[in-house]
């Protein structure tokens, strides 16, 4: 009996100290990684902390030549416009770099940044390090925090990632009206498809 107590005490203790981007990334979920140091593909270091503006931060996991990527790509551009537009912070995320060197990475990556007038940070993700403090698995896919740096979206930029034109529910949209109108984000996490993102 002693050790069973002995034994769950100790995995009390192991539970209580894990930090938080050890724990699941729920909604009300803590900004992962804040004080990262970045490098973005116009040569400047940033972390998401600074990139967060008065009313949040919108975290998207992107790329250049997936093709999910593309299909989104005007989506993309009206949603970080209108993030910005609101004082919300963007920053896209190039989690797929395994393998490859990131000198030459990052200048591709600027000048597909170039070609679609971006007007927001496009970093670099070595060694996925944020895909996996926010458990990103695809490209596109979005986190949406609000004043407090706490999660309250998470998931795809809306219904129908394949095919613009059938697209019924904004869903990244809505979530940043509720955010910005002070409500609770309805529908607050959605299945993204995507390419997925290479880990080795």
């Amino acid at each position: 009996m002693k050790t069973l107590n002995c034994l769950l005490l100790i995995s009390v203790w192991l539970v209580a100290m894990r930090s938080p981007v050890d724990l699941p990334l729920e909604i009300g979920a803590p900004l992962p990684k804040a004080d990262l140091v970045l490098q973005d593909c116009s040569g400047k270091e940033i972390t998401l902390n600074k990139a967060r503006m008065n009313n949040g931060l919108l975290v998207m996991f992107s790329g250049n030549t997936c093709p999910y990527v593309e299909r989104n790509q005007l989506r993309t551009q009206e949603i970080c416009k209108y993030a910005l537009s609101n004082n919300i912070g963007v920053v896209l995320i190039n989690s797929n770099i395994a393998g490859t060197d990131e000198k030459s990475v990052l200048t591709a990556m600027k000048t597909y940044a170039n070609g679609q007038q971006y007007n927001w940070y496009y970093v670099v993700d070595k060694k996925a390090e944020l895909a996996d403090a926010f458990e990103a698995n695809h490209a596109p896919e979005c986190y949406l925090f609000n004043q407090q740096a706490k999660l309250v979206y998470k998931g795809a930029i809306d219904d129908n990632p394949g095919n613009a034109e059938a697209v019924k529910m904004r869903h990244l949209h809505t979530a940043i009206n509720e955010m910005l109108a002070g409500k609770t984000v309805k529908v607050n996490a959605t299945t993204a498809l995507g390419c997925n993102i290479k880990r080795f």
